[in-house]
């Protein structure tokens, strides 16, 4: 599903991540552990192509990024926010004017259902409690229909027991083995708990083991 080999990435001069190599199968889920600043968000950012690669190579399918702020739009609907996620199927000016074809209407509703939000989508993002904007933008991601979710630290900033219901989510979506999950995680109990296996970035370098 996803290969990394070899990467290495710069950012305003100076280097980021090297010489990074790991793959990530189908029904996998894979944390990312390690200090502030160890280049763990350029790495799925890399990943994503949001940022440029120096050297290496990344084989990945289309990935969908959940940020750890949910990057939700706070005006719009939980139900437009999951919309949002099929822009580069219908384009901007459709999206904008707010014509959204019936399928996509619908497909919408059924994420929102799959992660426990049926009865909510028109409530508005503000209105969201934190989990439940989290668990939103988690069904934007399957919106997107892409094989590889990447998660930015998605449950940071959550209670204990909405963290473990958004790691469930995460756990059951690839579990269905149509789906490989990379994620970064600061709390190694919920790493051990809800992830494959564990890797750890420290000064932008693999640790051994």
């Amino acid at each position: 599903m996803l290969r990394v080999e070899g990467l290495s990435v710069a950012l305003e001069g100076r280097r980021v991540l090297r010489d990074i190599g790991f793959a990530v199968a189908p029904g996998e889920v894979v944390a990312i552990e390690g200090p502030s600043g160890a280049g763990k968000t350029t790495l799925l950012r890399a990943i994503a192509g949001l940022v440029p690669v120096a050297a290496g190579r990344i084989l990945a399918p289309p990935s969908a990024l959940v940020f750890q702020q949910h990057a939700l739009a706070r005006r719009l609907t939980a139900l437009e926010n999951v919309l949002v996620g099929a822009l580069g199927r219908i384009g901007f000016w459709r999206s904008a004017l707010r014509l959204w074809p019936a399928a996509e209407r619908a497909e919408a509703l059924a994420c929102l259902e799959r992660v426990g939000l049926e009865g909510m989508a028109g409530r508005r993002a503000d209105r969201l409690s934190g989990g439940q904007r989290q668990r939103a933008a988690v069904a934007r991601a399957l919106m997107q229909r892409a094989p590889l979710l990447l998660a930015d630290e998605p449950v940071a900033s959550l209670d204990p027991d909405n963290a473990a219901a958004v790691l469930a989510l995460l756990r059951a979506l690839a579990a269905r083995g149509d789906r490989a999950v990379l994620l970064i995680l600061h709390q190694p109990e919920l790493a051990r708990r809800y992830a494959d296996r564990r890797l750890r970035l420290e000064e932008g370098s693999l640790c051994p083991g």
